[in-house]
């Protein structure tokens, strides 16, 4: 493959990154890379540490791809060892640790979800366990002679926890050592990931030169926030949109996003050029936010899927119509009094409630309605009068329909 020219190659990864260190060697690098015609390689390590993957994992793999697409060589690292250590970064204290069979169970299910950004049929995949499994005690300390515990104390994680008396324990200090000598084992030209790695993509430079490789250039993205728009997008805080997820569940979610992070979502998690994202933040928002989650599903779903679950959204919420798969459930005309049950009693058999404690909560809190007008429940002792076909709502997501029976 022919590669482009390096400004044009600059332009396309410099895209949605907040730096590059040092940023003065990437475009000497890829000169070099064009005129031997010898792609790059390109690191990306990811730790199995959950099932799903969610749009912030993907920043990283879509730049990846990225390079991918301009003729460079990928290289995914599962980092089936450094999952048992766990990630410190960005924490301030330390991670539960996995079993082995944890960090395996996830990892089966890690690359179908990776190949749906990077191209895995060209992609290296290797995993870190290939050669730490096989590291004696010796070669471990002699990887740990060539780092002090005053760099270490240097990140930033590690000097708050430090500062607060937090605990620090001696395995969390391999992590970083362990992903910057992965960078070793994989002769890694560029590492990608998020600014909150810049300590470990540091050290990988000093201890590839320890071993008279080329340093890599890390090239480090922006943190993408959750759909709180705060806080950084992760499974445990629930405000994340997962790879996997049905596509209108990824369209409601994207629909909930504060106005002041799309263009950073755009810029991430997009194509879209510029002065088309620029035209679509000036118009109305609601209308931005659909060409957003259409543009995104569509990658994960296809284009087909991006579109309904566009025009389910505006049916069932931004037309405020109902949707068209609310679940039957069947009620027995021999349980009604005269036709009626109380409330609190209807909604916990209808399975809207788990139990008639919670259904009374749902009813005094104003969140239980009935038929087709939303007519609020007032009571939990309410009687309604059931009918084949009455409409029951409790919250914004929990509705049925109920069909009568004569069982």
């Amino acid at each position: 493959m022919k590669f482009p020219p390096v400004d044009e190659q600059l332009a396309i990864i410099l895209r949605g990154v907040e730096k590059v260190v040092p940023e003065e060697e990437l475009a000497a690098r890829l000169k070099q890379s064009l005129d031997t015609q010898t792609p790059l390689r390109v690191k990306y390590g990811i730790d199995p540490t959950g099932v799903d993957l969610h749009l912030g994992h993907t920043v990283p793999m879509r730049k990846l791809r990225q390079f991918q697409e301009l003729g460079h060589q990928a290289v995914i690292i599962i980092g089936n060892y450094t999952a048992l250590v766990g990630d410190p970064s960005g924490r301030d204290e330390t991670r539960a640790r996995l079993s082995a069979e944890s960090v395996e169970a996830n990892a089966v299910n890690y690359l179908k979800q990776v190949g749906k950004v990077i191209d895995l049929s060209t992609a290296e995949v290797v995993r870190n366990g290939d050669w730490f499994s096989k590291m004696s005690f010796a070669e471990l300390l002699d990887l740990c002679g060539k780092v002090t515990v005053a760099q270490l104390l240097t990140r930033d994680d590690f000097a708050k926890r430090y500062k607060a008396e937090s605990p620090i324990y001696l395995h969390e200090c391999l992590y970083p050592v362990m992903q910057a000598w992965d960078s070793v084992m994989v002769r890694a030209d560029v590492e990608l990931g998020g600014t909150e790695q810049l300590y470990s993509f540091m050290l990988a430079r000093t201890l590839q030169r320890s071993q008279d490789l080329p340093p890599q250039i890390s090239v480090m993205s922006p943190i993408l926030v959750g759909t709180d728009g705060t806080r950084r997008m992760g499974k445990s805080l629930g405000n994340y949109i997962g790879i996997d997820e049905p596509a209108y569940e990824m369209m409601k979610k994207f629909m909930q996003l504060p106005d002041d992070c799309m263009r950073l979502y755009f810029e991430l998690l997009t194509d879209l050029e510029s002065n088309r994202i620029r035209d679509l933040l000036a118009g109305h928002p609601k209308q931005a936010k659909l060409t957003l989650a259409r543009t995104v599903i569509a990658g994960y779903h296809g284009d087909a899927a991006g579109r309904e679950a566009a025009e389910r959204w505006q049916r069932e919420i931004g037309e405020g119509r109902l949707p068209d798969d609310i679940p039957t459930v069947p009620i027995s005309r021999g349980q009604l009094k005269q036709g009626r049950m109380n409330a609190a009693q209807l909604l916990k058999l209808a399975g809207l409630c788990d139990s008639t404690s919670e259904a009374r909560r749902a009813i005094a809190q104003g969140g239980a309605y009935i038929d087709e007008d939303n007519k609020r429940i007032g009571s939990h002792d309410e009687q309604i009068s059931v009918k084949d076909g009455l409409l029951l709502r409790v919250g914004k997501k929990r509705r049925c329909r109920l069909q009568l029976t004569d069982d």
